[in-house]
C-alpha cells in the first residue's frame, strides 16, 4: 500500500518502538529541494561575478556545479536503495569500509558538520528577519582573536532568535517525521514559488530587463582562465551543498528502492533548474557591472542581487518581499537539516558507536527525540558563540574528505556485495562516480592550498574523533562479554 506508514525496522526480537517510514516521495523531494536552496540563490551570482568577469560564465558556472552535484546524487542514489537505513554516510562508509572510519565520518558530521549547518541556517533566518523587523538589539559585545581571525561576539536579541528558531522546528521534529515532512513540503513549495515570482516577474515586467545584458563587457575577454572560473564553480556548490543529507532518513522513506533515488535525482535536477532560471532573470533584468556590485564580501552595504532584480518590477517593495523570502528559505533548509541529521548520532548509537540513549525511539511519535534534542542544544550552543562560521569553515575540509570517502563506497560494495538486489544501479558508472571523486580531490586540495588553518583544523577534528572510537568499541566488548550475544543486526 504506497500511503501505508510501515515500520522502517522489523524483528521478532524487538518490543520497543521503531522509525516508521513516514515520508512520502513529495516529502523526499522536499527534503532534497528544501535543504539545498537556502540563500546561496540570491547572493551567490555577485561573487560570482566579480571571478569570471562575463554572464556566460557566470551561467556556465552554476550549470557546472548543477552537474557536478548531480553525479554525486547519482552514486549515493545506488547506495541509498542499496542500504536503505537510518544514517546516509555513515552507513555506507561502516558496510564499505569498517566501523573506525564510519565513525570518524559521523563524529565529524555531529560535532560541526551538521550543528554548524544548523546554527548557521538559524543565524541567517534571524539576519534575515530582523531586515524585516526592528529587532536589533545587542545586550553585550567583545573582540577577539581565534585561529588568528578576529571575531566579534555579540548577545543580543539575534541570538535569541537563532536559538528559538532551533528550538522550535526541533521540538516540531520531535511530534513526528510525517509533520516533520509535510512541513517541509510546504515550507519548500513557498520558497519555489517565491522564486518562481521573481522570475516571472523579471521576464514580464521587468522595465529594465535586456537582451543586451548577456553580452560581455567590453574590456572583458570570453574566457576569464581556470582559477577565477573554479573560484566561480566553488561558490556554486556551496550553494548546492546540502543534497547528500536526505538518505540519512532512508530509514523513514516509504518504498525506499524507488523513492530515495527518484527524489535525490529529480530534487538535484529540479534545484539546477531553479538556480538557472533564477540567475538567468538577475543577468537580464540588470546591467552586469550592476550584478557584480551587489552584496557580498566586496560590497558588503549593497543589496542582493535578487533584490535589485525584483526591485525592478516592484520598486522598493522588491527588497522586502526577497527579505521575506530569504526568511521562508532558510526555515525550509533549517528544518530539513534539523530533521535529517538528527538520524545520524541515532544510527550510530544503535551500533553502540555513540551514547546508547541517542539511539531510542520515542514510543509515540518514532522519532529519536534525544537525539533532536542533543543536536538541538549543541547547535544552539554554536549559534549563540559567534563562531560557528569559523568553525564551519574548519569543518569543510573534512566534509569533503567524507563526501569522497561514501562516493567511494560505491566501487567497495560492488565487489564485497556482487550478490545484493541493487534496485538501482548508477547510470554512467564508473565514469560517473569518478568524475564526482575528481571533483571532491579537487576541492580538498583547493582548501589545503587557499585555507590552510582551516584545512589543519579539520584533521585536527577529525583525529579528536579517534580517542572517542576507541573508548565506545571498549565499552562495547566489554558489554558482549558481560551479556549473552544479542540478535540486533
Amino acid at each position: 500500500m504506497a500511503g501505508a506508514v510501515a515500520p522502517a525496522e522489523t524483528s521478532s526480537t524487538r518490543s520497543q518502538p521503531q522509525l516508521v517510514r513516514g515520508l512520502t516521495l513529495t516529502h523526499t523531494i522536499s527534503l532534497v529541494v528544501g535543504t539545498v536552496i537556502g540563500t546561496g540563490v540570491f547572493l551567490k551570482a555577485a561573487v560570482m561575478a566579480q571571478a569570471v568577469g562575463t554572464p556566460a560564465l557566470v551561467l556556465a558556472a552554476w550549470l557546472l556545479a548543477g552537474l557536478m552535484s548531480l553525479a554525486g546524487a547519482l552514486t549515493y542514489a545506488e547506495l541509498g536503495a542499496l542500504l536503505p537505513h537510518a544514517g546516509g554516510e555513515y552507513v555506507y562508509v561502516r558496510e564499505a569500509y569498517g566501523k573506525a572510519p564510519a565513525f570518524l565520518c559521523g563524529w565529524t558530521r555531529i560535532a560541526i558538520g551538521s550543528t554548524g549547518s544548523i546554527a548557521s541556517l538559524a543565524a541567517g533566518f534571524a539576519t534575515f528577519l530582523t531586515a524585516l523587523l526592528p529587532l536589533n538589539a545587542v545586550w553585550f559585545e567583545r573582540t577577539f582573536t581565534l585561529f588568528g581571525q578576529t571575531i566579534t561576539w555579540q548577545l543580543g536579541t539575534r541570538q535569541l532568535l537563532a536559538v528559538g528558531a532551533i528550538l522550535v522546528l526541533s521540538g516540531v521534529n520531535c511530534a513526528g517525521v510525517v509533520l516533520g515532512g509535510r512541513i517541509q513540503a510546504a515550507l519548500t513549495a513557498l520558497k519555489v514559488l517565491g522564486i518562481a515570482l521573481i522570475v516571472g516577474g523579471v521576464f514580464v515586467f521587468s522595465k529594465s530587463a535586456s537582451i543586451a545584458h548577456f553580452a560581455a563587457p567590453a574590456d572583458r575577454g570570453s574566457w576569464s582562465g581556470f582559477a577565477p572560473f573554479s573560484a566561480a564553480v566553488l561558490a556554486a556548490l556551496w550553494a548546492y551543498d546540502g543534497w547528500n543529507q536526505m538518505p540519512m532518513v532512508a530509514g523513514e522513506v516509504q518504498r525506499p528502492a524507488r523513492n530515495v533515488p527518484r527524489a535525490l535525482v529529480g530534487g538535484v535536477f529540479i534545484v539546477t533548474l531553479v538556480y538557472c532560471l533564477a540567475n538567468l532573470s538577475y543577468l537580464f533584468a540588470l546591467p552586469f557591472p550592476e550584478v557584480a556590485n551587489s552584496n557580498s564580501t566586496a560590497f558588503r552595504e549593497a543589496l542582493p542581487v535578487a533584490s535589485k532584480a525584483a526591485s525592478t518590477f516592484l520598486g522598493p517593495l522588491g527588497t522586502q518581499v526577497v527579505a521575506a523570502l530569504f526568511v521562508v528559505s532558510s526555515l525550509g533548509a533549517l528544518n530539513g537539516t534539523i530533521l535529517q541529521c538528527a538520524r545520524v548520532p541515532y544510527a550510530m548509537a544503535r551500533d553502540g558507536l555513540f551514547f546508547r540513549a541517542l539511539g531510542n525511539v520515542s514510543q509515540g511519535t518514532h522519532v529519536p527525540v534525544l537525539s533532536i534534542l542533543v543536536q538541538a542544544v549543541w547547535a544552539s550552543i554554536l549559534a549563540i558563540s559567534g563562531t560557528y562560521d569559523q568553525l564551519t569553515d574548519f569543518v569543510i575540509f573534512a566534509s569533503w574528505i567524507f563526501y569522497a570517502l561514501a562516493t567511494s563506497s560505491v566501487f567497495v560494495l560492488r565487489r564485497k556485495m556482487p550478490t545484493a538486489q541493487r534496485p538501482y544501479r548508477t547510470p554512467g558508472y564508473p565514469v560517473v562516480p569518478i568524475f564526482f571523486l575528481l571533483l571532491a580531490a579537487w576541492l580538498v586540495l583547493n582548501t589545503l592550498s587557499t585555507r590552510p588553518v582551516e584545512s589543519a583544523a579539520g584533521l585536527i577534528l577529525i583525529a579528536l574523533g579517534f580517542p572517542l572510537y576507541l573508548y565506545f568499541r571498549a565499552r562495547n566488548k566489554a558489554e558482549e562479554q558481560s551479556t549473552p550475544a544479542s540478535t540486533e543486526v
